[in-house]
C-alpha cells in the first residue's frame, strides 16, 4: 500500500500541474501586436532656383609653335663663326646673325664683278664717242639721206650697254652672295635643333638648325558637334576679310613640376575642314608672349599637353543639379510637399563632370534628392536631413560657383 501511494502521488502532481498550466494559458491576456513603422531614408536636398549659367567647353590638345623653319644657307662654305645664341633653346631677334660663313670667296668675286662693270662700262663710252664721230662724218661727206643704223653704229652702242647691264648684275650678285654668307634670323625666335657648328663646311640646302617664332604660339583644341554649339567660334568667309576681334577666352591648365599652372588665351580661328577620323572641328587658340617672365609660372613650352577650358553662351533660367543627384537613366527625385520621392526625367541641355543644365520641367524652389537611392521607389516617405540654416543654400552656391556660373 505504501509502495502504491508512493507511484500515485507524483502521477497526480504532475496531473494537477499540467491542468492548471493550461487552465492559465486559457484564461491568461492576449500580447497585443504592434506593426513596425516603415524605416524612411534621410536624405539631402537642394532647391531649384534659375540662374545664368556660363558653359565651359573642356578640351586638350598639345602646344605648338605659329611658325617653324628650317634655316638653310644660300650659298656654300665653311662656316667661320656662330652666335652665342646658336644652341639648342637659345633666342634670337630678327635679323641677329646666327651663322657666318667664310665671305673671302665672294670678297673676292665682289672685286672681279666691279672690274668687269668698269671695263664694260668703258666699252660703252667708247662705243658713244665713235658713234658721235661716225655722224659727224657723215655729215662732212655730205651724205644727203639719213645714215643707216650701222654707220651709227647702234648695234655696237646697244651691245655695249647689254654688257654693263649684265656686268651690273653680276656685281649685284656677288654682293648678294657675300651679304648671304651671314645668315640672319627671320623672325624673334628660338632655336630648337642645331644641326652645325664652327669649321664645318656647308653646301646649298645644308640643314643648319630648326628654328619657332616666339611671339605666340597655337593650340589645336579638337571639339564636338556638341560643343560647338554652345561656343561663339570665329568663322572665316570669302571675301570678308579676317575673324571678328572679340573671341572667346580660353583657359590653358598643364602640370609642371608638381604644379598645376595656367595660362590665358583666345580661340582665333578654326580649321577649314571637319576631321575625317574624329569627325570633330579644331579651333585654333593663341596665347601671346608664352615665354616672358610672369611670376613664377614657367614658360609655355613647344610640345606641353595642356588642358583648355574654352569661354562659352551664357545659359538664361537654367536650373543647375550636381551629377551626384543625377540617375543613370537621366532622372531625379523630386521631394513633393508631402515628403515623398517623385521620378522626373531631365531634359538636358548640357553636362559637364560636375553638373548637368536643364532649362525646362522645373520650378522654382522645388527640392531635389542629393543623396544617392539605388533601390527608392516612386512615393517613398522620405526625412529631409538636419542641416543648419543657411547651410545648404550656401553649398548649393559654392557647386554653382565652381562651375563658372555667374
Amino acid at each position: 500500500m505504501k509502495r502504491a501511494f508512493k507511484i500515485v502521488l507524483p502521477l497526480v502532481v504532475l496531473g494537477a500541474s499540467i491542468v492548471i498550466a493550461v487552465t492559465l494559458l486559457a484564461t491568461g491576456p492576449e500580447a497585443e501586436r504592434r506593426k513596425q513603422p516603415p524605416a524612411q531614408p534621410s536624405i539631402e536636398i537642394m532647391v531649384t532656383t534659375p540662374q545664368t549659367y556660363q558653359v565651359d567647353v573642356r578640351s586638350r590638345g598639345t602646344v605648338s609653335p605659329r611658325t617653324q623653319s628650317t634655316l638653310v644657307p644660300e650659298v656654300s662654305g665653311r662656316i667661320v663663326e656662330v652666335a652665342a645664341s646658336f644652341r639648342n633653346g637659345g633666342f634670337f631677334d630678327k635679323d641677329d646673325v646666327l651663322v657666318t660663313i667664310d665671305p673671302r670667296d665672294y670678297e673676292i668675286a665682289v672685286t672681279i664683278a666691279r672690274s668687269e662693270l668698269a671695263q664694260a662700262r668703258l666699252k660703252l663710252r667708247e662705243e658713244e664717242a665713235q658713234a658721235e664721230q661716225a655722224r659727224q662724218d657723215w655729215k662732212k661727206l655730205g651724205g644727203g639721206a639719213e645714215p643707216t643704223a650701222l654707220v651709227l653704229r647702234k648695234p655696237q652702242m646697244a651691245s655695249a650697254r647689254a654688257a654693263v647691264a649684265a656686268a651690273e648684275g653680276r656685281l649685284r650678285q656677288a654682293e648678294i652672295d657675300m651679304q648671304r654668307t651671314r645668315i640672319r634670323a627671320p623672325y624673334v625666335g628660338r632655336l630648337l635643333e642645331k644641326s652645325v657648328d664652327i669649321g664645318q663646311y656647308v653646301a646649298q640646302g645644308t640643314v643648319l638648325a630648326t628654328i619657332y617664332a616666339v611671339d605666340y604660339v597655337e593650340i589645336r583644341l579638337p571639339l564636338t558637334d556638341e560643343q560647338q554649339a554652345f561656343v561663339d567660334l570665329p568663322e572665316l568667309y570669302r571675301g570678308e576679310g579676317d575673324a571678328p576681334e572679340t573671341t572667346p577666352k580660353v583657359i590653358l591648365t598643364a602640370r609642371i613640376g608638381g604644379k598645376e599652372h595656367t595660362w590665358e588665351g583666345r580661340i582665333v580661328r578654326t580649321e577649314g575642314s571637319i576631321d575625317t577620323k574624329s569627325r570633330q572641328l579644331f579651333a585654333v587658340a593663341q596665347v601671346d608672349d608664352p615665354y616672358g617672365r610672369n611670376g613664377d609660372r614657367p614658360p609655355l613650352k613647344v610640345g606641353q599637353f595642356v588642358e583648355a577650358r574654352i569661354q562659352g553662351r551664357h545659359l538664361d533660367n537654367a536650373y543647375v543639379i550636381p551629377r551626384e543627384a543625377v540617375r543613370s537613366n537621366n532622372e531625379v527625385f523630386v521631394v513633393d510637399d508631402d515628403d515623398r520621392l517623385r521620378r522626373r526625367a531631365l531634359n538636358i541641355a548640357w553636362r559637364d563632370a560636375d553638373h548637368v543644365v536643364v532649362m525646362d520641367g522645373f520650378a522654382p524652389n522645388e527640392r531635389i534628392s542629393l543623396t544617392p537611392l539605388s533601390f527608392a521607389a516612386d512615393g517613398v516617405q522620405v526625412r529631409i536631413a538636419d542641416t543648419p540654416e543657411g547651410e545648404q543654400s550656401g553649398a548649393q552656391q559654392t557647386r554653382i560657383d565652381a562651375s563658372g556660373g555667374d
